[in-house]
């Protein structure tokens, strides 16, 4: 039980958004509340709605893409049913059926949890649908002897979602829950697919990150059951037309509202999983100047498929990554051999000529995230020499050599005073043994950036994050040296 509403047994962690949803129907208050529940498709939104409904016989109703008066039509249906009428609703316009909609707990002497999902193909049509619920949700909706709605609304456009409760948006201000149910991170992933090796789930986190359904219904179960076995996985089915995992990537961007022109979008994530992180870099790829970028980055950055990291040591400076592994891969190593990926039997022959191209644009940039994801979630304070505030990557520069020294990951904490202190740096190779030389350049970059700390601050803690071992020379050293962290796969998947 949480907070005393039932969690369904086939649920696979999600603890949070299961307490803060039965929070939010089991309030007993009598005034009608909203919620508003987003996150990319895939992550298991509508289970969790609808086993809420389930458990408190709510009203649960999934919008589509049609006319006004179609959804006004199959809502009509639905409520009639929920309703127990001997004829469907006939509504005409949406003001009837939110009307009616805000009167389904007549005779109930609990609040009535009502889920609208995909709520965005509700609105496509009927625009003047949040402002009929801001007006249902005030003080003139109310009715007497009618118990109060719990009124959740679900979408997977984030950038719709998100514009929702923005700004001056009829929605602003009115609701009690905001949740974004997430992808599950390395670990949760490598749980949910039941692979215990850390070097094959990062492999196939690499590939298709932590969303759930591409462990059930995409793959209907099928996981790698070895290093092995890993290629003829991703030939069976990521690289196999006759599996949805094939367009997948595709459909993402299909899928959002605001993206409109998809070959620019697909023009501006081909160029991040090529290697262009930075704007100048993407508009170079593209063949568009940086400044006609600005649109098209800040959709996507909406859309949650791209995110902007800030420059750990220039705050002006930043760099693009595509949030979506599933993208990454199908930018680097699908696309380009597309027309060959459409023929069947064809699929092994791209998967051996884009090995390295897997190994350099996909598999090494994700195996730096997950260390970063590392360092700010799982690494305890006592590891990282204290209580970290952010995680980041940057470059330092080397003014002496007039060049600039990337790093993979760097640690902030705060100091007694209540500023900033740099806590750890660290250096990540995915396929690279890694020794004394690696050591070397990280006590390099902490060399040059003393100079700009202050003098009795601790000198930040050395990483070596490494997916394929250390040498023998620095293990002994990080053995007579705390200051030394060396974090490989099994650390990272289970350690602290």
């Amino acid at each position: 039980m949480v907070d005393g509403l039932a969690r369904p047994a086939a649920m696979f962690d999600r603890d949070f958004e299961w307490s803060e949803l039965s929070r939010f129907v089991g309030h007993p208050g009598q005034e009608p509340a909203l919620g508003i529940v987003s996150g990319r498709r895939r992550q298991g939104k509508t289970f969790l709605l609808d086993a809420v409904c389930r458990a408190t016989g709510g009203f649960y109703f999934a919008g589509t893409e049609a006319t006004a008066a179609e959804s006004l039509r199959q809502f009509g249906v639905a409520l009639g049913r929920f309703t127990d009428q001997p004829v469907p609703y006939r509504f005409h316009r949406w003001d009837e059926a939110v009307d009616a909609l805000m009167a389904v707990g007549a005779g109930r002497a609990a609040p009535v949890p009502v889920v609208l999902d995909e709520f965005p193909y509700l609105v496509r049509p009927a625009p003047e649908l949040p402002s009929l619920l801001q007006r249902a949700l005030g003080p003139q909706g109310r009715q007497a002897g009618v118990a109060p709605v719990r009124l959740l609304l679900c979408g997977s456009a984030l950038s719709f979602m998100g514009g929702l409760l923005a700004g001056t948006a009829p929605l602003r201000g009115r609701a009690s829950l905001e949740l974004v149910v997430p992808t599950l991170d390395f670990r949760l992933a490598a749980e949910f697919w039941g692979i215990a090796d850390p070097r094959l789930a990062t492999m196939v986190n690499a590939v298709v990150g932590g969303t759930p359904a591409y462990a059930r219904e995409f793959t209907l179960g099928d996981a790698p059951t070895s290093m092995a076995d890993f290629g003829p996985w991703v030939v069976r089915n990521v690289l196999n037309p006759g599996r949805p995992l094939f367009r997948e990537a595709r459909f993402l961007l299909a899928e959002e509202p605001a993206l409109r022109d998809t070959a620019l979008y697909h023009g501006v994530l081909s160029a991040v999983a090529e290697g262009n992180h930075t704007r100048g870099g993407i508009a170079n790829y593209v063949g568009r100047r940086s400044t006609d970028l600005g649109h098209a980055l800040t959709v996507l950055e909406d859309a949650g498929l791209l995110a902007r990291d800030p420059d750990a040591f220039h705050g002006r400076r930043s760099t693009y990554r595509i949030v979506e592994p599933i993208l990454t891969f199908y930018h680097a190593v699908m696309r380009p051999e597309w027309s060959d990926l459409e023929r069947p039997g064809q699929a092994a022959g791209v998967w051996d000529r884009s090995a390295e191209t897997f190994r350099s644009r996909v598999l090494g940039p994700h195996f730096e995230h997950l260390c970063r994801t590392w360092a700010r979630w799982y690494a305890a304070p006592e590891t990282l020499g204290g209580q970290r505030t952010r995680v980041a990557s940057g470059t330092v520069t080397d003014a002496a050599a007039r060049t600039g020294h990337e790093v993979d990951v760097v640690v902030f904490g705060r100091t007694p005073a209540g500023g900033e202190a740099l806590l750890a740096l660290g250096e990540a190779k995915w396929n690279e043994t890694m020794g004394l030389t690696h050591l070397r350049r990280l006590e390099h970059l902490r060399t040059l950036l003393r100079a700009r700390s202050e003098p009795d601050a601790d000198p930040p803690r050395l990483f070596c994050f490494s997916g394929a071992g250390f040498a023998a020379d620095l293990r002994a050293r990080a053995l007579a040296d705390p200051g030394v962290q060396l974090v490989d796969l099994d650390r990272l998947y289970a350690g602290s």
